[in-house]
């Protein structure tokens, strides 16, 4: 459908009596896009919907769907809805297992596993993502490995005493920086897999457990990262091809990858955009677990539509990627997926991912020693990856990184301080990886899953794609930054200063996150629109006027306090809005 077409569906004078204006939302209203519609207007636009789409053959389930998606909590007292109806909508729930429940095997599963009863198709959309994930992580480690080799094998070595060693530290960077500096440049290989498999993840999932399947992202680079180490460890002893085989062995996931997409449906929000509603429907069945679930969630997408198109009619490719940094609500979600995508490079993660062999070679470990070490900090980053699929969409995705950036902070100072221990004590080198383990079990949880989860959502559909390749292309810019300088860093610094200096940069990207970050969880991808419509300088103000004042009383202090909240939701809230308390 054409933008015209999408303009002329709405009712302006309902639309003027509700309306949240996107870029300057001071009151920091969350609306239900259909929210203050009578009901048979609505039924009306539904109806006008049916016929220029050609769906006459759904039109009942659209009317329901749109009455649900409207007024989602009082779907039990919906005369439109049957039995069988309600009870597709209560098992999407999401609901906190009852006490007297606890410990009954036959009742108990049942309020486990209904949120994740979900479609064959959603999950394979999920493995193929994963599989994507993996590549990713897998590429990260060959090179971890092969910086043990190949300066020896280019006559680069890095080892102190070695002539012109800063030149041959930068030329190691430079080389280790170069693949992520022609994803960036080029747009070629993992940068747009990086961009894409995120956005499609998100997309395709509904919102009460789209952070917990979006971030299987993280999980699975993770487990590419193991992986990778793990391959690392099988070519140590092949001779002089040991560093070629260790960075291509990434093309291993790849195989099943290429040939898996094929078989995945497409987004139905980008089909959508693009006028195919039929398609849409068609993919929206595939995954959702009913055809009201689907008809649903087609027309309350495709009203976030409308107003979307009215915000930002006349855009072309060039005007959306400048309206990133020019419609303030757009300019505060590339803001925050910025600030949350740098502090991944900031905590210092990628000095492990690229460069732990060397750390711990430098720290007196032998070559097979500190692939093991890495090996070992790759399981560890992997494992600790999976408390995130529970926790990102309860704990949150904000309360998340402010309280895994100041433990990180201090993990990778210790690390450092170890290094002051004698080179002949035998407690120097397992403090070291101690240390190192500790600070990716906090970093997997946290600032792994959220970057990718977050960039991912916080834009509008209109700007979805290329606000995302901006989020991975600061990201890929910074890793390449770091991949650079890091071996330089290591010499000049020494190990103890250049933990030091990412133990900094931690805490100014905690600061960062608490003033500039909004919190995403448990709203819908179109919701999020209002969220984002809040300015920043309020945001910033509600932080250290309100939440710092009242964090201080309630958890230092140990005072009774009451938090008032910076959003005031609406009566009627959006299709998948949670009631406060409820479990994941």
């Amino acid at each position: 459908m054409s933008s015209e077409k999408l303009e002329k569906e709405v009712d302006h004078d309902v639309e003027e009596q509700r309306k949240v204006d996107l870029a300057n939302n001071v009151q920091a209203r969350i609306q239900n896009p259909l929210h203050g519609i009578p009901k048979e207007a609505l039924l009306a636009q539904v109806d006008t919907f049916v016929q220029e789409q050609g769906m006459e053959e759904i039109a009942t389930f659209l009317r329901k769907g749109a009455l649900l998606a409207q007024n989602p909590k009082d779907f039990e007292s919906m005369p439109e809805l049957d039995e069988a109806d309600k009870e597709v909508i209560r098992r999407e729930t999401t609901r906190a297992c009852p006490r007297a429940l606890l410990g009954h095997a036959l009742l108990m599963p049942r309020y486990l596993t209904d949120k994740w009863s979900q479609p064959r198709d959603l999950y394979l959309t999920v493995i193929v993502c994963s599989l994507a994930a993996a590549v990713q992580g897998w590429d990260q480690t060959g090179s971890n490995g092969a910086n043990l080799s190949f300066p020896i094998e280019f006559g680069i070595s890095t080892a102190a005493g070695t002539p012109n060693v800063a030149s041959h530290e930068w030329i190691v960077g430079l080389i280790n920086s170069g693949d992520k500096v022609c994803r960036l440049l080029l747009g070629l290989g993992m940068g747009p897999k990086a961009s894409t498999s995120p956005v499609y993840a998100a997309e395709n999932t509904p919102a009460n457990i789209r952070g917990g399947l979006v971030m299987s992202w993280q999980l699975w680079t993770a487990f590419g990262i193991a992986i990778g180490f793990s391959a690392n460890l099988v070519f140590i002893d092949v001779g002089n091809i040991a560093w070629r085989l260790q960075i291509a062995s990434a093309f291993l996931p790849a195989i099943p990858l290429t040939t898996a997409i094929y078989f995945c449906p497409e987004s139905p929000r980008w089909l959508m955009k693009k006028g195919r509603y039929q398609a849409a429907y068609a993919s929206f069945k595939r995954l959702r677990n009913s055809e009201l679930q689907a008809a649903r969630d087609l027309y309350y997408v495709h009203r976030q539509l409308v107003e979307e198109f009215q915000v930002l009619k006349g855009s072309n490719y060039i005007s959306r990627f400048t309206e990133l940094f020019t419609v303030p609500r757009i300019r505060r979600a590339t803001l925050a997926s910025f600030v949350v995508m740098i502090a991944q490079q900031m905590c210092g993660i990628n000095i492990i991912a690229f460069y732990s062999s060397t750390i711990f070679a430098t720290a007196g470990y032998t070559a097979k020693q500190a692939l093991l070490a890495s090996w070992g900090f790759g399981m560890v980053n992997w494992v600790f990856a999976f408390p995130a699929v529970w926790t990102i969409d309860t704990f949150g995705r904000r309360n998340l990184l402010l309280f895994t950036f100041p433990n990180m902070a201090w993990t990778l100072l210790a690390a450092g301080f170890c290094f002051f221990i004698p080179t002949g004590n035998g407690a120097r080198i397992p403090l070291i990886a101690l240390f190192v383990f500790i600070f990716g079990a906090f970093y997997s949880p946290g600032e792994g899953p959220v970057p990718f989860t977050y960039s991912a959502e916080v834009f509008p559909l209109t700007h979805r794609e290329m606000g995302m390749s901006w989020a991975v292309a600061t990201n890929l810019f910074w890793a390449s930054v770091l991949s650079l300088t890091f071996p330089r860093i290591l010499s000049a610094f020494t190990p103890v200063g250049a933990f030091g200096f990412y133990a900094g940069l931690n805490v100014v990207a905690f600061v960062m996150i608490f003033f500039l970050m909004p919190e995403t969880k448990q709203r819908t991808l179109e919701e999020l629109d209002y969220v984002f419509a809040v300015p920043m300088s309020r945001h910033i103000s509600y932080q250290a006027k309100t939440f710092l004042p009242y964090w201080v009383k309630r958890y230092i202090l140990f005072r009774k306090a009451e938090l008032e909240p910076l959003y005031n939701f609406e009566e009627v809230e959006s299709i998948t809005v949670f009631e406060k308390g409820t479990g994941h």
